[in-house]
């Protein structure tokens, strides 16, 4: 198959994508083999939402459209231009992904396929409806693309090279595990916000989509603030304020109501208004509803603790303190170049 065959079919699928991505879902007549699987993705996205309580409506309604963004013929010729992968040598490629926040392994799947590899996934038990019935559509985009995807539940195996995304314990099983094995293996990682105290309220209206997109759940999720010294969050606290209905979902508001009782409890310093607290810690990850924030004295010191800190961090969100900072409310809109962990998976998976 030639890359721009695949490129095509991943277009293809980018339009079928983009019927679901609005509030209301709308046919359109153009977009190829609707007729086979428009109301049978109606389905799957039944079934993913009473599969797993925080996929919400809106929330896999966000993946949808920003994967319908992101697979437009442009963006996919301008990510894939620096590489040489026209003449590939097919590999079986294994996919052990996470299931934390709606197709979340779609990027390494995509990755794989449009090398020119053959992919074997093994999927989380959260995140299992949506991606083999879109494999579905892209073997009939693409015929020649049967035979080359693969889905398993059990041990993976017969491959011959492995991206694997787990837990901080689990990403040292899939070391060992995967050790002869060219690997890819990624474990927690959290994003960090940069204030300086002069952010308008729309910057931080946007820092509010950071933090609260997918509940927070996601590696690209903003879970700490470092802040100056003697920063007063009434300006923040205003700006993310529109949030507040998420308060209503009741899996987001079962983590509220348990670790607000054990912060009271624990007689920990924090600050909430009612759907949100805010905690002073060095930590990285915090809990949902939670945000942690540590005090800086100076940029450059704080530019240094970052540095050290980098295998810990996914995303910079900043207005001009760091190289490769993400401007606010940008984090969940990566391209297709922006990867996770920063580990260039077309070099990767053009080099087994």
């Amino acid at each position: 198959m030639q890359l721009q065959e695949r490129i095509n079919a991943f277009v293809k699928l980018g339009d079928f994508l983009r019927q679901f991505s609005n509030e209301v879902t709308q046919k359109e007549d153009n977009v190829k083999h609707n007729e086979l699987f428009f109301d049978g993705f109606k389905h799957q996205l039944k079934l993913a939402k009473e599969h797993n309580g925080w996929f919400t409506e809106e929330n896999i309604r966000f993946a949808l459209k920003s994967w319908s963004d992101a697979l437009i013929l442009d963006n996919l010729n301008t990510w894939l231009k620096p590489y040489s992968i026209e003449n590939v040598s097919p590999k079986q490629v294994a996919i052990i992904m996470a299931g934390n926040i709606p197709l979340v392994g779609f990027h390494d799947f995509l990755s794989v396929l449009i090398s020119g590899h053959h992919v074997l996934v093994k999927q989380s038990s959260n995140d299992k409806h949506l991606l083999p019935y879109l494999a579905k559509y892209l073997e009939y985009a693409e015929p020649q693309f049967k035979g080359k995807i693969k889905f398993t539940e059990e041990k993976i195996e017969n491959f011959d090279a492995v991206i694997a995304t787990g837990s901080n314990n689990t990403a040292r099983y899939f070391e060992y595990y995967f050790k002869n094995k060219p690997s890819i293996i990624r474990n927690n990682r959290n994003s960090v916000a940069v204030l300086t105290g002069n952010e308008t309220s729309a910057e931080l209206k946007n820092l509010s989509e950071d933090i609260f997109r997918y509940y927070g759940l996601g590696c690209r999720n903003v879970s700490k603030l470092f802040v100056p010294r003697g920063y007063k969050f009434e300006t923040f606290f205003e700006a993310i304020y529109h949030w507040h209905p998420i308060v209503e979902k009741a899996k987001y508001a079962n983590n509220y109501d348990y670790n607000k009782a054990v912060y009271l409890m624990s007689e920990f310093d924090m600050l909430e208004n009612g759907f949100f607290m805010i905690k002073e810690d060095e930590s990285y990850a915090s809990p949902i509803a939670t945000l942690f924030y540590e005090y800086y004295d100076d940029l450059s010191g704080l530019k240094e603790t970052l540095e050290a800190k980098k295998e810990q961090i996914q995303c910079i969100v900043s207005n001009g303190f760091i190289k490769n900072e993400i401007a606010f409310g940008a984090t969940q809109k990566p391209q297709l170049w922006d990867y996770a962990d920063d580990v260039d998976s077309i070099k990767f998976l053009s080099s087994i």
